[in-house]
């Protein structure tokens, strides 16, 4: 194996794969990156068996072949290199890498013992806007449940219908919903499909197309990302990258069941405001419970923020707001709130109260796509 890189396109490479290989200490391979030149493509591939990662980086190949080494050690060398082209050759035990005066050789394994890739087969194409999918993402995943309690609450939900897909996640103490367009080969095969994608892998997505953005891979608003689906695996495909990951076998709750129908209050109030009237009031909650207080006062343009403790003391914020409905109020997880809130970009929130025994709603007024609830801490 022999080929010649530019500094950069090594260094992006690296970044994007070097993730997933970890510290594994009954697989050691499984920490090393697999280099592999075919086809005159350089590819770079990193697993642990559950997500798998190849890029593709740009070069000259002067002789196929693949090797692996350590890839924490070799993308801490390459990154310490000056910007030139770098000379990388497997010699015996050993991959060499020369760099205008900078020569050196790192030791690996063959990769005759590096772990198989899976392959998705690349029919039924569905294809996203890159920006659209991570604003998206972020939305939803961090209301992912975390531990191993109930496996199917440790992904986000993906529903297809027609050309929407629905994102759902839930912890059972809140829940965050987005609907985002998509675009399909074949309608048919993708109708009313549903899988559960694990958040590991939504999370190692998010920072693989962060960095494609950042080193000028993905420009402008209309670029897309391909994905396919197989029985137990999904294949995320761009330019220069795929991911595959395995998905998470089993039944994902009917949580539409759990958003009101109904609302007796509603009240629509700035993000900002509201944002900092919880921060304040979250230095009074009581330890633990996290609780505040959301007051929505009938025939008043105000809504009340408040928090009362035994032991810090209890803060009142008034905060402007255009209130409808009955007189009404609720105590939630300020964190849960602010989490929420967080996502949300436009500037105006719209809040939805039952009574102080349902979940709340909160959704930005300008964008019905978005869905956030949070259940209610009862007294």
């Amino acid at each position: 194996m022999k080929f010649v890189s530019l500094k950069e396109n090594l260094k992006q490479g690296l970044f994007v794969v070097s993730h997933v290989a970890g510290k594994n200490v009954n697989l050691p391979i499984l920490n090393n990156v697999l280099i592999k030149t075919e086809d005159k493509n350089i590819k770079l591939i990193t697993t642990d068996l559950e997500i798998g990662v190849v890029n593709t980086v740009r070069g000259k190949v002067e002789q196929e072949g693949s090797f692996t080494v350590n890839s924490r050690m070799i993308s801490d060398y390459v990154n310490l290199l000056p910007n030139k082209k770098i000379e990388i050759e497997k010699q015996e035990e050993s991959l060499k890498l020369n760099c205008d005066n900078y020569n050196t050789k790192i030791k690996g394994q063959t990769a005759e013992d590096f772990p198989l890739i899976p392959t998705v087969e690349k029919k039924n194409r569905i294809d996203v806007n890159i920006n659209d999918l991570k604003k998206s993402l972020n939305q939803v995943g961090f209301a992912v449940a975390s531990g191993d309690s109930r496996v199917e609450l440790s992904g986000v939900l993906f529903s297809f219908e027609k050309n929407k897909l629905t994102l759902a996640a839930t912890d059972s103490y809140r829940l965050a919903e987005k609907q985002i367009d998509i675009k399909t080969e074949t309608q048919e095969e993708i109708e009313r499909k549903k899988i559960i994608v694990p958040s590991k892998t939504i999370q190692e997505l998010l920072r693989i197309l962060s960095g494609l953005k950042e080193n000028g891979e993905i420009q402008g608003d209309k670029q897309e990302i391909n994905f396919y689906i197989s029985d137990n695996q999904i294949l995320f495909t761009t330019e220069s990258t795929e991911l595959v990951s395995r998905l998470i076998e089993g039944q994902y709750p009917d949580y539409k069941q759990i958003i009101p129908e109904n609302t007796k209050t509603s009240t629509v109030v700035n993000r900002s405001e509201l944002i900092r009237a919880v921060k304040t009031s979250s230095l009074f909650s009581k330890n633990g419970v996290n609780d505040i207080n959301l007051d929505f006062p009938e025939g008043k343009d105000q809504m009340v923020v408040s928090s009362t403790s035994g032991q810090t003391g209890e803060n009142i914020v008034e905060i402007e707001a255009k209130n409808s409905g009955k007189d009404n109020g609720i105590i939630v997880n300020y964190q849960y709130l602010l989490d929420g809130l967080k996502t949300i970009e436009e500037e105006e929130v719209k809040i939805e109260v039952m009574d102080n025994n349902t979940p709340c709603i909160v959704r930005p007024v300008q964008n019905p796509q978005y869905l956030y609830i949070i259940m209610p801490i009862k007294q």
